[in-house]
């Protein structure tokens, strides 16, 4: 049961992972004019990643894309991802908890997959982004995930209104309460309650969403997916040629350690991936290569 669908959301995110590096990688080729302009353009590197379950047998894996030291791009990660096994302990309890799926403890089998993409820029003025969409499935119920935030170090209005306005004009389709309400979300769910501040000037985020019509809500998740590139490239053709200084690279350093301590701290999908024994590398993936705090 469900194997179908299955096979149908994991071939959905490699293609969509497909079609952000061949766009990301055009980026770095095109970029002709400024400070980064004389070195070669970034290319992703690949490698499989594994996850093992508890008995040490196979349990899936995925591709790890990262490009660094591009002209446009100081790092970028791609990830793709389709694990299955057995939920450990803790983690079925925090399932049962937060979920509230039955039967967890007596048939504690799951099924996963997804993307997961962060972007850290070469020039200040272009913003890091995140975005991931996911399905997860146990024998007892189902559900997808997954959205795209702005984290810029210096923040323009008009570049929030286009991330903004692209993902609304996305989920209009499906139903005119969807953007606001996943804005909401968004909102809520990257906030540091440390720092008593957001991550970034937010985007949509969806957790734990299944109305029972697989259909229209895979429907969903691959328009979220598919306003990525729209929302967030045109931005970075806009603003990686801007001139900046060492105050806005010392800006941007300062502000990727917010992004760190969230990532860190409160992010569900890193405390997920480790604590199922996934590939570290891959799961930190979304840390910065470099960053400052005060």
């Amino acid at each position: 049961m469900f194997e179908t669908e299955k096979n149908t959301a994991s071939a959905w995110f490699r293609q969509l992972r497909d079609d952000i590096i061949t766009a990301f990688e055009t980026l770095e080729d095109n970029h002709e004019v400024g400070l980064f302009s004389d070195a070669a353009p970034g290319r992703f590197e690949v490698k499989e990643t594994t996850r093992q379950s508890q008995d040490g047998s196979d349990a899936g894996g995925g591709l790890m894309s990262v490009m660094r030291g591009g002209r446009v791009f100081e790092k970028v990660g791609v990830n793709v991802s389709t694990v299955y096994g057995t939920l450990g302990e803790r983690a079925q309890q925090a399932m049962a908890a937060r979920k509230g799926i039955p039967g967890m403890t007596e048939d504690p089998r799951f099924w996963a997959s997804g993307i997961s993409l962060v972007a850290h820029m070469q020039n200040p003025h272009a913003p890091a982004v995140h975005m991931n969409t996911r399905m997860f499935w146990t024998p007892h119920a189902w559900w997808f995930g997954g959205g795209s935030d702005l984290n810029p170090c210096i923040e323009y209005d008009d570049d929030t209104t286009h991330f903004h306005a692209t993902q609304k004009a996305h989920l209009d389709p499906h139903g005119p309460a969807h953007y606001p309400r996943l804005k909401d979300w968004a909102d809520e769910y990257f906030y540091i309650p440390h720092r008593k501040r957001a991550r970034g000037v937010g985007g949509i985020f969806m957790d734990d969403y299944c109305t029972g019509d697989w259909s229209s809500d895979f429907a969903l998740t691959q328009d979220i997916g598919r306003a990525f590139l729209p929302a967030f490239v045109p931005l970075v053709e806009k603003r990686r040629v801007q001139s900046f200084d060492e105050a806005d690279k010392d800006t941007q350093l300062v502000h990727r350690g917010l992004y760190a301590e969230y990532n860190l701290v409160y992010d569900r999908g890193t405390k997920f991936g480790l604590e199922t024994g996934h590939d570290p590398d891959a799961v930190l993936m979304s840390l910065p290569p470099l960053a400052k705090w005060v």
